[in-house]
């Protein structure tokens, strides 16, 4: 998807009279966005920006071992094996020009220096084309600028990992500003550079710092200015529909958690001291209503109890979440942190941290796994509404938010009128196509668009194959199910028949497979690793039956529950 932005200048911490000023430049080519204030702690938001930063830049994927001072040794010897072949072949040309009869032609060496330097300069213009043209390599230099957002009672600017797998959201109280002036309430990207993050750690409490969304730019003919620039940018379609989906995650129904300060201590002071040499390598929650809550990393087995915080849940399980290394970026924030709590979908499904750092809270989101398909192996389809919310219910959402930007799920469902499952139905919905986000921390569901215009499912890339044709085997009536039993452990087993052949899947509570024995060649390559195949996702959607109503109320209970 192409994306335009346009700056009137870079943004920048610069002095002025009274101490400092972060100035961010928004981008022009949305609609106008401002807002200037003075930091009250501006220690705090230096650190809690800085952080944010980190997840900006993180990326966790496999890379090989650094090699760098050894390629750094053998450049060495190589320069030095060249100067003795130097030396030896200008001491043979100074011999044999001694013994020339033909002079050398005039400018020979100047000419031969000329075609050389056009010839590296061709090749280093080739070189940034490509680099240009590879969405990975893209993601990895450059990410999408952060996008902020001015709302009635807070700012709050979100971002995306460079490896798609992590999400952060700082939001501010506006009660930690004073003086604010040229307020202008909405959604902007803004310049960000690793300059910037540089200038930030000059901020200190002993002198003013001023925040701001440079209105200037607005005003004037910038177009003309030596400092305007205006970017075409190919969002990847992975990095779109993964963002995207995250923002539908964070809006169903989760399992909130309290974290211990000491607790989280612990768990990223382990995770920097030690490094799993194999599976499995996750953080396994084990809760139990009114008991103290158990974190436990494998594989070591390491359990950290936080025995003055009990699970406010109402029944006993276990959740396993992975890719729990990220964590790390945490680090920074615990001088600060007040309180700690954790949101849970589900074994193997994203997880939220969010980190209370008095008047301001960072929210991390971690995709179940590190190197993570969001459109395939996170299972987030097998949680996904399983019915579309009408039009006329979109429409109605849509102008309860511009009335209100910012309400809780009673007061929508009030004000709509609707039934609570089709609510959250069309809330996830809007939340996937970059309409709104669920503010955790503060129970508040706030419109923000994303991108200037409002995407269209088109735009996020196709929808996953396996599970399109799932839903038209249910459809066709080419699924029988033949066995559908409840485990004592809360396992659910299905068996059935799809086209005469046998097919098997293993349930946990949460609807997730577990297990799945088919013979396509789908589930034969890759097991569920790559996300279930069109036959277990079928047999699944089957078992669930009933109506259209039945299966969205179903679904509802079982998450809201």
């Amino acid at each position: 998807m192409d994306f335009l932005v346009a700056y009137s200048r870079r943004s920048r911490v610069a002095p002025d009279p009274q101490g400092l000023a972060i100035s961010l430049a928004p981008n022009l080519r949305r609609d106008r966005v401002s807002y200037s204030g003075t930091l009250r702690q501006p220690l705090r938001f230096r650190e809690a920006i800085s952080a944010l930063h980190d997840v900006v830049i993180s990326d966790l994927r496999f890379k090989p071992r650094d090699k760098s001072a050894y390629e750094a040794y053998k450049a060495q010897e190589r320069e030095r094996e060249n100067q003795i072949r130097r030396s030896i072949a200008r001491d043979v040309r100074t011999e044999l020009l001694a013994r020339a009869t033909e002079p050398i032609p005039p400018g020979l060496e100047r000419k031969f220096n000329e075609c050389r330097s056009r010839y590296w300069k061709a090749r280093l213009r080739y070189s940034d084309i490509l680099a240009r043209h590879d969405p990975e390599l893209w993601r990895l230099l450059m990410p999408c600028d952060p996008v902020i957002t001015v709302a009635p009672d807070v700012v709050f600017f979100e971002c995306f990992s460079a490896d798609e797998s992590s999400y952060g959201c700082l939001s501010v109280d506006r009660a930690l500003f004073t003086n604010e002036r040229d307020v202008a309430l909405g959604t902007t990207n803004v310049d960000y550079s690793w300059d910037l993050y540089e200038h930030f750690q000059k901020l200190r409490s002993y002198r003013e710092t001023r925040f701001e969304i440079d209105p200037a730019g607005f005003g004037v003919a910038t177009a003309g200015s030596a400092d305007y620039r205006e970017e075409k940018i190919d969002l990847p379609s992975s990095w779109l529909r993964g963002f995207l989906q995250l923002q539908s995650a964070m809006s169903l129904p989760m399992r909130r958690v309290p974290i211990a300060l000491e607790g989280l201590y612990n768990v990223v002071a382990y995770l920097k001291r030690h490094r799993a040499k194999r599976s499995p390598r996750g953080l396994r929650f084990e809760l139990e209503p009114g008991k103290p809550i158990h974190l436990v990393l494998e594989p070591w087995e390491k359990r950290i109890v936080l025995p003055d915080t009990p699970y406010p849940g109402k029944r006993p399980e276990t959740i396993r979440t992975w890719g729990r290394d990220r964590l790390r970026v945490l680090a920074r924030l615990l001088p600060l942190v007040e309180r700690a709590e954790a949101y849970l979908l589900g074994t193997g499904l994203p997880s939220f941290w969010v980190l209370h750092l008095g008047g301001m809270r960072l929210t991390l989101g971690l995709s179940g796994w590190t190197a993570n398909d969001w459109t395939a192996a996170n299972a987030l389809d097998q949680i996904a509404p399983p019915a579309e919310p009408s039009n006329d219910l979109m429409g109605d959402l849509a102008d309860v938010f511009r009335q209100q930007p910012a309400l809780t799920f009673a007061q929508i469902q009030q004000r709509t009128g609707a039934a609570g499952p089709y609510v959250a139905a069309g809330l996830n919905r809007l939340a996937g196509l970059g309409q709104l986000i669920h503010d955790l921390p503060a129970g508040v569901y706030r419109w923000r668009q994303m991108l200037p215009v409002a995407l269209s499912l088109d735009q996020l890339g196709p929808e996953n194959p396996e599970t399109v044709a799932a839903r038209d085997l249910v459809a066709r009536r080419r699924v029988q199910v033949t066995k559908d039993d409840r485990r004592p452990d809360g396992l659910r087993v299905l068996e059935g028949k799809i086209d005469g052949s046998d097919k098997a899947v293993l349930l946990d509570a949460d609807g997730r497979m577990l297990r799945g024995k088919c013979n396509c060649s789908h589930h034969f390559k890759s097991k569920l690793r790559r996300g279930p195949c069109r036959h277990l996702q079928a047999l699944r959607n089957a078992a669930i039956g009933g109506t259209a109503q039945t299966s969205v109320e179903r679904w509802f209970e079982a998450l809201w529950n």
